[in-house]
């Protein structure tokens, strides 16, 4: 496949994963874990496929100062100055503006992925086609494109966006609503409706477009002499993030794109996607055994039970019997057992508790 220069890819690699709990912690989330066995870690293989589809120095990697260091070890072909390192948290929407002005110093025509660092593929061709398709919509057009999936369940944990008639795309809709974690009765309401897609996390938009619609959330960073004319050097934008970065707002780059609603379109696609966020996503995403049971990467011996989902540290044995609908769940020093079906939500309570109770050596 030919890889277009002029395309870039932003990879979101900050976020503690909680949801996934006990097996990402704090000190090393999903996305640096290799969860499945394959010999690659959740950000190797993100930056793999995109790697298939433009130039790997047109890579940006934005994360915080905790896990800059996992990146470096994992992603040694990452250049230095792709790597935007947070100088206090602010989650997604600030360090994508920061990696987008950038981006826009080296080529003012680009056009930007946003991507998560932790997100399964089951259909990679797929996959590749519908992020072509998409970027070529962004390039003629100033939208924000969001990549949707069907919802398979009233799942409260992932974002849903309301779709409202057609464009003159394929598949491509302008975006009504968007809902982030709805409660479980509005969430099924919304599955039932038939209007609804799931937020994969994936934005699709070109660079011009995208820094306009940052000035909006964050008018003090993009300043005339920052972003007109594009003089300013590499050590002059870290200068100025270090100076800056602190006083900006804490917002997550889809939710701030997406409740401005201008110029917002979402792309209905079907790449067998799942976030490898929630114990129930991988349970969904994976292929069962018998009994309807998924089984991560691990030596275990069931009987008589069923739509479970079990992960455990591969020098480890379980033999489990008579668990129905249960997450069995290992990692260094915790044991996690819980029902699935609210996962999580429970997950979050039980990190709580434990965090009050126990203390950071658990989390």
């Amino acid at each position: 496949m030919e890889k277009n220069a002029k395309n870039y890819c932003v990879i979101l690699a900050g976020g503690r994963g909680r949801r996934l709990w006990p097996y990402s912690r704090d000190k090393k989330p999903k996305q640096f874990i290799d969860f499945f066995g394959t010999g690659r870690t959740q950000i190797q293989a993100t930056f793999d496929r995109f790697s298939k589809l433009l130039p790997s120095e047109n890579i940006y990697v934005c994360t915080n100062q905790e896990y800059a260091p996992l990146v470096k070890e994992q992603l040694p072909e990452l250049q230095d100055d792709r790597m935007m390192i947070e100088p206090v948290n602010r989650n997604t929407a600030a360090s994508v503006a920061w990696a987008t002005i950038d981006i826009l110093r080296r080529a003012e025509n680009a056009n930007i992925i946003i991507t998560p660092s932790d997100q399964f593929v089951l259909n990679e061709e797929a996959f590749n086609k519908d992020i072509v398709d998409g970027l070529e919509i962004v390039s003629n057009h100033d939208i924000v494109l969001i990549m949707g999936v069907k919802p398979t369940r009233p799942e409260p944990g992932y974002g849903y966006i309301q779709m409202d008639g057609t464009t003159p795309h394929e598949d491509v809709f302008h975006v009504k609503s968007f809902t982030e974690k709805p409660e479980r009765e509005f969430a099924q309401m919304f599955v039932e409706s038939g209007e609804f897609l799931w937020n994969t996390g994936l934005i699709l938009t070109n660079g011009l477009y995208l820094r306009q619609r940052l000035k909006k959330l964050f008018f003090n960073i993009f300043t005339p002499d920052l972003c007109e004319g594009h003089t300013y050097t590499y050590d002059q934008i870290l200068g100025y993030i270090e100076r800056n970065y602190a006083s900006l707002p804490n917002v997550a780059i889809d939710r701030g794109l997406l409740e401005q609603g201008e110029n917002v379109c979402v792309m209905r696609c079907d790449f067998g996607w799942a976030d490898l966020g929630t114990w129930h996503s991988i349970y969904e995403c994976m292929s069962k055994n018998e009994g309807d049971n998924v089984v991560v990467n691990s030596q275990v011996i069931i009987e008589d039970c069923h739509n479970n989902v079990v992960k455990l540290p591969e020098d480890h044995l379980a033999v489990i019997n008579g668990l129905d609908g249960y997450i069995v769940a290992e990692k260094d020093n915790v044991l996690l057992i819980c029902k699935k079906g609210d996962s999580s939500a429970l997950i979050r309570k039980y990190v709580n508790e434990v965090q009050i109770k126990y203390g950071e050596e658990f989390i």
